[in-house]
């Protein structure tokens, strides 16, 4: 079981903060709550899984816009492939701590896998999270993980501050990343499996039995337009319910490495800023320079999350796209 470590502020008062009907957040011992009004946005996990993940993601309506399998297995309609694909999460396939003698190796991996969570997986392990901060609009927690290898020796620091903002007929969740090689030189091995990625509801899966659409921010449609290119968005959408709604990952333009999208009509859409010629990615056709830090280096990411009304046009993803740049300056 993963832990995570409080402040004795937190600990004392399991930390709640509210303004009126708006935006509000709860900490408890195992995650964190984002809430608009009495309305659970998402719920972020920082213990009990190999990696900090946000389940459920809801879009406003309390609608649920990814799988919940296998975290909660009530609804037998939902597929049970790829366990390791929990919702929505940050991490890589193929970390290498260059100089480290892994006694736990994952065939086709060279160093650790924070992404599949077969025998001998890495654990992102939260142990450290700050005082939440709110305004009537918007909440944020900076966090602290540790990337540790099968037999918990860490390799990575990472402060992640995850913020929260209401847009009304859209939400957006944030995740500015900071990865420290704190102990080992580091190199982020050339595989498809990453890296910010959600596994969306089966509703709207975009394979054969869907009715989803993926588009992408160069206005190209589908599986086979979208998977391995380069784009500073990449959105998933189509009918819940009845109501047609859509969920983004938005790629901030600071981002030092550019991002390609291993998104699948199976349900699975991730920006991947690690993957080279190895990968497959048409765009990375030929490439590889390879994703390294050296040891005290720092790596920075800024990634979003955004549930909105609509598909990507009617959604207005591009404009809510160019808003989330704009926060960063707020």
């Amino acid at each position: 079981m993963l832990r995570c470590l409080f402040s004795p502020i937190l600990l004392a008062c399991l930390a709640s903060a509210s303004l009126g009907q708006g935006v509000s957040v709860k900490v408890a011992k195992d995650h964190i709550d984002f809430m608009v009004g009495g309305e659970l946005a998402t719920r972020y996990h920082i213990a009990g899984f190999a990696k900090p993940i946000f389940w459920p993601i809801n879009a406003p309506g309390n609608v649920a816009m990814t799988r919940a399998w296998p975290i909660d297995n009530s609804n037998p309609k939902e597929a049970v492939d790829h366990p390791h694909q929990k919702s929505a999460y940050f991490c890589h396939g193929d970390v290498i701590p260059e100089g480290l003698e892994l006694k736990h190796k994952i065939k086709g991996v060279e160093g650790v896998d924070f992404w599949s969570e077969a025998k001998g997986h890495g654990d992102i392990v939260c142990t450290k999270i700050g005082e939440p901060k709110t305004t009537k609009d918007s909440a944020s927690v900076i966090t602290h993980n540790e990337w540790r290898t099968a037999d918990g020796v860490k390799i990575l620091d990472e402060k992640r501050v995850v913020s929260f903002h209401d847009f009304g007929k859209a939400r957006l969740i944030v995740l500015d990343i900071d990865l420290a090689a704190s102990t080992y030189p580091i190199t982020f091995g050339d595989t498809k499996e990453g890296s910010m990625g959600i596994r969306i509801n089966e509703q709207i899966i975009a394979g054969p039995k869907g009715k989803g659409k993926i588009q992408n921010a160069d206005g190209k449609v589908g599986e086979k337009e979208c998977w391995g290119q380069a784009s500073m968005w990449c959105d998933y959408s189509g009918p819940i319910d009845g109501k047609l709604l859509g969920l983004a990952i938005l790629c901030d333009p600071k981002n030092s490495v550019p991002t390609c999208w291993h998104s699948r009509g199976y349900g699975l859409m991730a920006a991947n800023p690690f993957g080279r010629a190895k990968s497959g990615f048409p765009a990375m056709k030929g490439k590889t320079d390879l994703v390294r830090m050296a040891k005290g280096d720092h790596l920075h990411f800024r990634f979003g999350i955004l549930a909105h009304e609509g598909d990507a046009d009617s959604g207005r993803v591009a404009e809510l796209y160019q808003r989330f740049v704009k926060l960063r300056e707020e």
